[in-house]
C-alpha cells in the first residue's frame, strides 16, 4: 500500500518526493523552526542527507512516511484545502515514519508522529489538524499498534499539540548529547497513542 494523499479541513497532505527538496531546504533555513531540534538553521547538504533518509524510511512499512502539507487562504479558519499542491501554499512537513532511533525497538507496528511548520503558520491549529488525520491513517488504514512522539521537555508548543490530539505522556528521559541545546537539562519527553486509546476515543 503506497502512501496516500490525505486531506483535512484546511490542508492537502502529499507524500514526500524528490520534487519537494527545495521546500525542505527553505523550511530548515529558519533557525526558529529548528529551535528544539537542531538549534540552528541547516545547510543544503544536511537537508539533502535528511531527505534521503526520509525517503528510505518511507519504504520500510507500507503506508508510513512523510507528507508535505499545502493550504490555501493562509490556511485560516473557513479556508478549504487545495485540490492539487500547485494550487496551495507550502505549510510544512508532516511525519509518520516507522519509529526509529537508538532508543526505539525495530517494531514495524510502531510509528512516530512529528511535524515541522513554516513559521507564519504557527498557532493556527494546523499541526493538530494534520496530526489527527495522520493518527487516523496510522490506526484505521495502516493498522499500527502504537504511535509515539518525542520532543524536548521545554518545547511547550509541541507538547500542547500532542495533548490536544489525545496522546499521553509516558516518560521523561535524559539522553547524552555532544552539543546540548538550551533546556536539555530538563530532558526529553515521549508521548503515545495506543490502538486501545484510539478506539476508546471514538466512543
Amino acid at each position: 500500500m503506497p502512501q496516500p494523499v490525505l486531506t483535512t479541513d484546511r490542508l492537502l497532505l502529499v507524500p514526500l518526493a524528490d520534487r519537494h527538496l527545495d521546500l525542505e531546504i527553505a523550511l530548515d533555513a529558519d533557525p526558529e523552526v529548528l529551535r528544539f531540534i537542531w538549534g540552528r538553521a541547516r545547510s543544503r547538504d544536511e537537508v539533502l542527507a535528511s531527505h534521503a533518509q526520509r525517503i528510505a524510511l518511507a519504504g520500510r512499512v507500507d503506508g508510513l512516511g512523510y507528507w508535505m502539507a499545502f493550504g490555501t487562504g493562509g490556511a485560516v479558519p473557513g479556508s478549504t484545502p487545495p485540490t492539487r499542491e500547485e494550487e496551495g501554499e507550502f505549510v510544512g512537513l508532516m511525519m509518520l515514519p516507522p519509529a526509529h532511533g537508538p532508543d526505539q525497538p525495530d517494531d514495524p507496528t510502531v510509528a512516530e508522529l512529528g511535524y515541522r511548520l513554516v513559521r507564519r503558520y504557527w498557532r493556527r491549529g494546523l499541526a493538530s489538524e494534520a496530526s489527527r488525520v495522520l493518527l487516523r491513517h496510522a490506526f484505521d488504514t495502516v493498522g499500527q499498534r502504537r504511535v509515539i512522539a518525542q520532543t524536548m521537555a521545554v518545547n511547550t508548543g509541541s507538547r500542547g499539540v500532542l495533548r490536544a490530539v489525545g496522546m499521553r505522556h509516558v516518560r521523561t528521559y535524559f539522553p547524552a548529547w555532544d552539543d546540548p541545546l538550551p533546556g536539555t537539562e530538563q530532558g526529553e519527553v515521549e508521548y503515545e497513542m495506543t490502538r486501545g486509546m484510539w478506539e476508546a476515543g471514538r466512543h
